[in-house]
């Protein structure tokens, strides 16, 4: 009887265990331990700073242009207008706009502050955001809808609009070209901003994109109020500190609010709700900082003339504004050189797309899904299978797609593609 009894014993001790491993593995904050780890020896063997993306019009011939006039990345940019346009200035003006005066210091409350879970920025964002106007649900509802594969690295803007407008009942803009007056007319009017922006933080290898809720602002100490997601509710961010981050992502911004008040929205935005006035604008902006910008900073400029560019459908001027930022870039130290960038902006494959580059398309889309811990990057799966397509190589462009789907179920892009080329879609 003993034996069995041990024998017995012995089985529940191994269930136990097995159980205890089972749940850890569940556990977010162990998935994102075991993912940091993944990634940080994938990194040290291979690190993704090293690599530098080499046009291969550069390439060919060994002599890199480094030009001041430059480009930037891409984003779907969407907004209720007006039925009439009002008169604008000429394109080849240029663009000055006169602030509306503003109160010193403003300040919002409502905004229930959410701690992202490992990988949840942008829906965690949302979130907050979202509870201003009274919405229920959390960072989990978000994240079902803008991420249903949890390890995709990004939630582009355009994807939050999606959510707001067909799930909370309400409607959201998003602009580029933003700056301190913009932000302040909006928190004083009412609306928190959601701002797109680079972060470097304790624990990250590197640069990388995040979003902040600005909330409040004071004149007298010269900072926003954020609600941030990493580093916690009401957090300080000095103006010059926070436009520095802002840069990195076309001085993005995103308001939500509920259709009733869309006048109050356009009253605000003036002619900036107008996508053909908002792009000359950021471009513009762009422009009038490289000449004063050095280093990272500069690449960053660069890169948003090439984002303006391609939103303006200017794919050549836009290519050649991006080829000049990616010499830039070959020039930034390796510590300082934000790897990440085609995770979040993909301005470069439309650019290069669109002007029949499609080796530097499948080069640009190899080296960023293989600077990443794992392949989730599902924009980048849908350009390099356009740019095979376009090459005549089929079945490479079928297995990206079907990647592309693994890294991000139902993401349309890459559905269309696929239903294309004759290829039935089978759910799990």
């Amino acid at each position: 009887m003993r034996r069995p009894l041990q024998t017995l014993l012995t089985i529940l001790i191994v269930m136990v265990i097995w159980g205890g491993i089972l749940w850890m593995l569940s556990s977010p904050s162990l998935t994102w331990r075991l993912s940091a780890l993944s990634g940080r020896i994938k990194y040290a063997l291979n690190p993704p700073e090293k690599a530098v993306f080499v046009p291969a019009s550069q390439a060919a011939t060994g002599t890199p242009v480094v030009s001041r006039v430059a480009p930037s990345p891409t984003a779907t940019i969407r907004l209720s207008t007006p039925t009439a346009e009002p008169t604008e200035p000429a394109a080849t003006a240029t663009i000055t706009l006169t602030p509306t005066p503003l109160p010193a210091q403003a300040s919002l409350s409502g905004v229930n502050h959410m701690y992202q879970m490992w990988n949840n920025c942008g829906p965690a964002n949302l979130a907050m955001a979202l509870s201003f106007w009274g919405w229920k649900g959390d960072q989990r509802t978000t994240a079902a809808f803008l991420k249903p594969n949890e390890r995709d690295r990004n939630v582009m803007p355009y994807e939050m609009e999606s959510f707001v407008e067909q799930e909370a009942g309400l409607e959201a803009t998003t602009r580029t070209a933003g700056d301190l007056a913009m932000i302040k007319a909006f928190v004083s009017a009412g609306y928190p901003v959601i701002a797109e922006k680079g972060f470097e933080g304790v624990g990250f290898d590197g640069w990388m994109g995040h979003y902040q809720v600005v909330t409040g602002y004071d004149d007298a100490a010269g900072r926003f109020i954020t609600q941030d997601s990493y580093k916690g509710p009401d957090y300080p961010v000095k103006y010059e500190d926070f436009l520095s981050d802002w840069r990195a992502f076309n001085y993005t911004y995103l308001v939500i609010y509920p259709p009733e008040r869309r006048q109050q929205i356009l009253e605000i935005l003036g002619l900036h709700a107008y996508d053909n006035f908002n792009n000359r604008y950021a471009l513009q902006q762009a422009e009038e900082e490289t000449p004063r910008l050095s280093g990272r900073d500069l690449f960053f400029a660069l890169f948003n003339q090439g984002t303006n560019l391609v939103a303006m459908q200017e794919y050549a001027k836009a290519a050649a504004a991006y080829d000049a930022a990616f010499a830039n870039y070959a020039e930034l130290p390796e510590t300082s050189r934000p790897w990440r960038m085609l995770w979040y902006q993909t301005g470069p494959y439309f650019a290069y797309y669109f002007t029949g580059r499609y080796t530097d398309v499948i080069n640009l889309a190899t080296q960023t899904l293989e600077a990443s811990s794992e392949q989730v990057l599902e924009e980048s799966f849908y350009w390099r299978a356009r740019a095979y397509l376009a090459g005549g190589d089929e079945a490479l462009a079928i297995e990206d797609l079907k990647a592309c789907l693994e890294a991000h179920p139902g993401f349309e892009p890459c559905e269309e593609e696929l239903y294309k080329l004759g290829i039935e879609l089978t759910s799990k």
